[in-house]
């Protein structure tokens, strides 16, 4: 749209700047407003919620809700449950999928690429068409005729299996050089082996990513966890979260969103660079 030389100018050089400024703090406003937004209707009334038109900031901000929100919703159980339902379905996750992109990948197996095929043609199919059959196979297991619900299994092996996942950890997988297994397999190292101590020391990058993925769903999933945890002792915080929120007052019920949504900042900012270095991973070159 602008040449470069145009973009060399003094006033070119201007306006790149002042558009491309404006551009970061458009979008970075409409992101971050609604949390804003949430976070300070959690300090205001309930008449100054429904107050129009609406104030940018609480007159009289009360940050006692968010102990009120704490004791009404019961949080501490709902993220002690979903803390624990997060890390075993990441362990699951790590277990079945890593097996899986390493099998596709580096053993080979006969009609590999149409396994990889039909596991991806699941992504095309919408989670609700499946809920009905998934939610009738967690009632009864078949073979081993279990009832998942009211139980972590419930949880658990859903998220075990993820398409997208094992494509990720597939691609990453084909970057790594054959000579190094090569090497590893004449000096007499099993597969499993190599997988252990050369594949996953490398591919630490794709793994935070997946691994990252993996918690995030547990926490924000809301349908599944309301169909197999009945049980108000074993609800996710999602869950919990809606059961209570008819009794409570609007700001109580935005209290208890913006703690819910603390875990998840701190993830994000924590583990941002390894979400970015493991979407760009690929790349390795023996």
């Amino acid at each position: 749209m602008v040449s470069p030389l145009e973009l060399k100018s003094r006033w070119g050089t201007r306006i790149y700047w002042a558009v491309f400024a404006g551009v970061v703090l458009l979008f970075t406003l409409v992101f971050v407003f609604p949390l804003y937004w949430m976070v300070t209707s959690a300090m205001k009334s309930g008449e100054e919620i429904a107050q129009m038109p609406p104030t940018l900031w609480p007159k009289d901000p009360d940050f006692s809700v968010f102990a009120d929100a704490w004791e009404l919703f019961d949080i501490g159980l709902l993220l002690k449950n979903t803390l624990f339902y997060a890390i075993g379905g990441w362990l699951f996750t790590l277990a079945v999928d890593v097996t899986a992109a390493y099998a596709l990948s580096k053993l080979r197996p006969m009609f590999g690429n149409a396994i990889l095929g039909a596991m991806l043609a699941t992504l095309m199919i919408p989670p609700i068409v499946v809920m009905i059959p998934a939610y009738v196979n967690a009632t009864d297991v078949a073979l081993f005729g279990w009832n998942l619900l009211n139980s972590p299994w419930a949880i658990w092996f859903p998220v075990a299996a993820n398409g997208f996942n094992i494509f990720l950890l597939k691609r990453f997988f084909d970057s790594i050089p054959d000579e190094i297994l090569e090497a590893a397999e004449i000096d007499g190292v099993p597969p499993w082996r190599v997988l252990v101590s050369i594949i996953l020391p490398i591919s630490r990058p794709i793994l935070g990513v997946v691994s990252i993925f993996t918690v995030v769903m547990v926490f924000k999933d809301f349908l599944w966890p309301l169909l197999v945890l009945p049980d108000s002792e074993k609800m996710t915080i999602s869950v919990g979260l809606s059961q209570t929120a008819g009794a409570v007052g609007q700001n109580q019920i935005m209290a208890g969103l913006v703690i819910a949504s603390i875990p998840m900042i701190i993830v994000f900012f924590v583990f941002q660079r390894s979400i970015m270095a493991g979407l760009t991973a690929g790349s390795l070159k023996g």
